[in-house]
């Protein structure tokens, strides 16, 4: 057995290392600046009580961009210098970000051990290669992101940081091969596991649909169907799920080569930058001249979100979440016993609103950040809920969850038409959200982004408007506030 040692090394805190709603997000050339990476994971072990961190098992893995393989070999080192017991790492380095939440909340290892946290490897729906974006998160033990007592700490701690801990003699781990790699150090013996990135979150899906149902729509010749990873990691799991679990045609996928710069695209699953399926689906400006199919998906770099399309049709973030809660109990089986609630962020519409009051669900609303919503799933106050931003998930998890979004809408698809796949007129997307406007109402919202917009311009801009706030009058006795979302 090869053993490794613990150097301290010592360091000096690096301005600007505050995570943001969702981690650490800045330049692959910050990243890899000296020190830069090792502050922040140490500044985060030293953020946690002790028993997450020494004797713990902790999963490394994200949507394999620009650097994921370098960040993730400096990770173990720096665990097992931490007392780390053992990592988890999915096949490549690649988990998406909802794979991360389901083996954390689902996975037991071989020795019996479960995971207590992971360091997921990601910047979401930004653009990735040498001269884009990384990022870096926690999750904690209930599979959700940190709650901000700890991203606190860790930026507390980023401000004062003197050393960190690392093996730099422990070799580096081959992660594209499945097994385990045993070490010795220090405290005794340090593993590393590199498992199949899928089977542990396609089991999960199994058994929250009935695969049984969507497989019969999939291999209706009235039916057609696309999905679009936009070279991100929902990549791969769409071959697995999709094609071998529910039968649909590999001509059906588009760009599921998961790619460390997505392409050269930018794998944010909107009508801007998911171009080829919006040709695809007739809502470009140019036509291939071929029949859309009755139903596309987008998903984005580390597959948590998802956009949602029928023929020639689109489905407005806002109304995916409130139609989905709308359906679920008899659509979905994991949901036949109820919802425990709906819940949506504040820029969100309020199309799900008018669902619970029909439904006389629990409904909460929630600023931005998926943590909020992990807060009351772990209450047993919600079920469903979503974010204009194109996130929708459940509580079978403590992240939004692209494939699961698009699961669900397969399942409402196949509920749908279960009497009419052989006879009758399909009832499509469009269909759906049509009836759903009729029964509830339509919503109208609108939403602009500001991107790669000047930091030091932004924070003063949204100071200025907390400024502003204290003058703003009294408007049937609740204060008028003027509210922007800034993205990174």
């Amino acid at each position: 057995m090869v053993r490794f040692s613990v150097t301290r090394k010592q360091t000096a805190p690096i301005d600007g290392q505050k995570p943001g709603t969702s981690g650490l997000r800045k330049k692959v050339k910050v990243f890899i600046q000296p020190n830069y990476l090792e502050n922040f994971v140490q500044a985060t072990f030293n953020a946690l009580t002790a028993e997450k961190v020494r004797g713990a098992t902790l999963v490394v893995s994200g949507d394999g961009r620009y650097y994921s393989k370098d960040a993730i070999q400096i990770i173990i080192k720096m665990a097992a210098a931490n007392g780390v017991r053992r990592i988890w790492v999915g096949q490549n380095g690649l988990l998406s970000t909802p794979a991360v939440s389901a083996v954390i909340r689902e996975r037991v290892g071989v020795d019996g051990s479960r995971s207590s946290g992971a360091f997921i490897l990601t910047a979401s729906h930004n653009p990735g290669g040498p001269n884009e974006d990384f990022g870096i998160k926690y999750n904690m033990e209930n599979g959700g992101p940190a709650p901000e007592g700890i991203t606190d700490k860790i930026y507390e701690n980023t401000k004062s940081i003197k050393e960190y801990l690392i093996s730099e003699d422990l070799p580096n781990v081959d992660i594209s091969a499945i097994g385990i790699s045993s070490f010795g150090g220090p405290e005794g013996q340090f593993d590393v596991e590199v498992f199949d990135s899928a089977s542990d979150y396609v089991k999960l899906m199994k058994s929250i649909f009935d695969f049984e149902s969507i497989r019969k729509l999939l291999s209706s010749p009235k039916f057609s169907f696309c999905y679009d990873a936009l070279h991100g990691v929902a990549g791969a799991y769409a071959k697995r799920i999709f094609v071998e679990e529910l039968g649909a045609k590999e001509s059906s996928l588009l760009n599921c080569v998961p790619k460390e710069d997505f392409g050269g695209g930018h794998p944010d699953p909107n009508l801007t930058y998911a171009k080829e399926l919006v040709a695809r689906m007739g809502l470009g400006k140019s036509s291939s001249g071929q029949e859309p199919p009755e139903f596309g998906a987008a998903a984005d770099g580390d597959a948590d979100r998802n956009m949602v399309l029928g023929k020639r049709f689109f489905v407005t973030p806002s109304d995916s979440v409130a139609i989905i809660a709308a359906n679920a109990v008899e659509a979905i089986p994991y949901f036949s016993g109820g919802l425990k609630g709906v819940a949506r962020s504040m820029p969100t519409s309020a199309a799900l609103d008018v669902v619970a009051k029909n439904l006389n669900l629990k409904f909460f609303e929630v600023p931005t950040g998926w943590k909020f919503f992990g807060n009351l799933m772990d209450a047993g106050m919600c079920s469903v809920c979503g974010e204009e931003s194109f996130g929708t998930g459940s509580d079978h998890i403590r992240e939004k969850d692209g494939i699961w979004a698009v699961l669900a809408w397969l399942s409402i698809l196949a509920y749908k038409n279960k009497a009419n796949l052989e006879s009758g007129k399909l009832v499509t997307v469009e269909d759906i959200v049509r009836q759903h406007w009729a029964t509830y109402g339509r919503h109208y919202y609108t939403r602009y982004d500001y991107e790669n917009v000047d930091a030091g311009a932004a924070k003063e801009l949204m100071a200025n408007l907390v400024k502003l706030q204290s003058s703003l009058a009294e408007v049937n006795g609740m204060m008028k506030v003027s509210q922007i979302i800034l993205q990174e």
